[in-house]
């Protein structure tokens, strides 16, 4: 008999909230809901609790958490919860064996340490977190004993593909280089100029993957990949040298690690999430995904280039950001999320993304981030000079 493993999804509405719960509704003889955690979407969250009968259900946003109490059966038994200490609560509660960390941006930071620090099975979709307090979540992993098995498809390749211990720690025998794959986004041959044209749609149709506008933005500009090589250096221990990205348009190829020997290592898969997190859920074993078998032949090549930093600016503020230390990390991302939330409302140019990144990386004074409160005042300042450097482009 098959002992359940109990399950809190942070960001059950989004991406891979939703496709966390596609790969646990298909293995419910293994995986007991504790709680459900999402932002506002009330009516997909309904739809959730009716499925799974979580034992709590957390809405961040207070007028969304009251219309969910309303509208959820009192005989289901969910108790709904309201807030970060919602969040934080059922991430860290006693009996949860696993957490899904999915809520996008600096808002999962607090729920992904509180489930570090409680020694949880740590199953790793928000790269914000390790981007802001990468010391601070990597000390708690090894302090509390928990196990950290990335979910972003490029990090989990390189998991897949690395010597790991039984407690999930990477290890780095015969490691020379890891290759971070990168799709190039759906501008991948634009010009400055017509990028500098580009409206919010286009720059969220991505050519392969179904992803959440915000992220989707990051790609298309390639700072999501600019954050992967921040959370690369920290879950494999890796000195910025040792990562190289590498422009791969199928996204068939998720991430490969370079031996001493010569040898590359490769992790394929046709470019859906749930093989990443059915990976995450099983591992150390495979459990079905629903994701449909890769055909090479039907695919008949992969292609692979160096990125542009000329046209993608981003991807050279991530890595400076990790040379300069300290706060610098945490400074970069609320920057780019100020930035990427004033394109979608479109109120600067999407060439205007890295500038504002850059000029808020330029005035910010970086400190050591020995405390979440210290890395919570420097995403505070960052947001508040990127806001000011807005208004100037305005």
């Amino acid at each position: 008999m098959v002992t359940k493993r109990v399950v809190s999804v942070m960001g059950s509405t989004g991406s891979i909230g939703v496709s966390t719960l596609d790969v646990i509704g298909r293995h419910r003889d293994r995986y007991d809901v504790y709680a459900l955690a999402a932002y506002a979407s009330v009516d997909t969250m309904v739809l959730q609790c009716l499925s799974f009968s979580p034992r709590f259900a957390v809405m961040v946003d207070e007028a969304a958490a009251t219309a969910l109490r309303e509208q959820l059966p009192a005989e289901l038994g969910t108790e709904v919860l309201q807030g970060e200490q919602g969040l934080m609560q059922v991430a860290s509660a006693d009996g949860v064996d696993m957490v899904m960390a999915a809520i996008v941006g600096a808002a999962g930071l607090a729920s992904t340490l509180a489930a570090a620090r409680a020694g949880k099975t740590l199953l790793l979709a928000n790269k914000e977190s390790l981007v802001m307090g990468g010391h601070l979540l990597m000390q708690a992993v090894r302090q509390s004993g928990a196990r950290l098995l990335p979910i972003d498809s490029e990090h989990n390749a390189i998991f897949q593909c690395m010597p790991v211990d039984v407690d999930a720690t990477p290890r780095h025998e015969g490691v020379s280089k890891v290759l971070l794959t990168a799709s190039g986004g759906p501008f991948r041959r634009w010009s400055t100029e017509q990028m500098a044209a580009a409206t919010p749609d286009e720059a969220c149709a991505h050519p392969n993957w179904s992803m959440g506008r915000k992220i989707s933005v990051d790609s298309a500009s390639l700072m999501n990949k600019g954050l992967e090589f921040i959370e690369a250096c920290w879950i494999f221990d890796l000195a910025p040298q040792q990562v190289e990205v590498v422009v791969h348009p199928q996204s068939i190829v998720h991430s490969m690690v370079q031996y001493l020997d010569g040898s590359v290592l490769a992790q394929l898969g046709n470019p859906d999430m749930r093989t990443a997190i059915a990976y995450g859920l099983g591992w150390p074993e495979r459990l079905t995904s629903g994701v449909a078998a890769l055909d090479l032949i039907a695919m008949s090549r992969l292609d692979f280039e160096a990125p542009d930093e000329a046209r993608f600016p981003c991807l050279r503020l991530a890595r400076e950001s990790v040379a300069a230390g300290g706060t610098a990390m945490a400074v970069c991302n609320a920057a780019n999320e100020i930035a990427v939330d004033a394109f979608l409302s479109e109120k600067i140019r999407f060439t205007d993304i890295p500038a504002v990144i850059e000029q808020t990386l330029e005035r910010v004074v970086f400190v050591e981030p020995d405390s979440v409160a210290v890395v919570e005042a420097a995403d505070a300042e960052a947001r508040a000079c990127a806001a000011g450097v807005l208004a100037n482009l305005q």
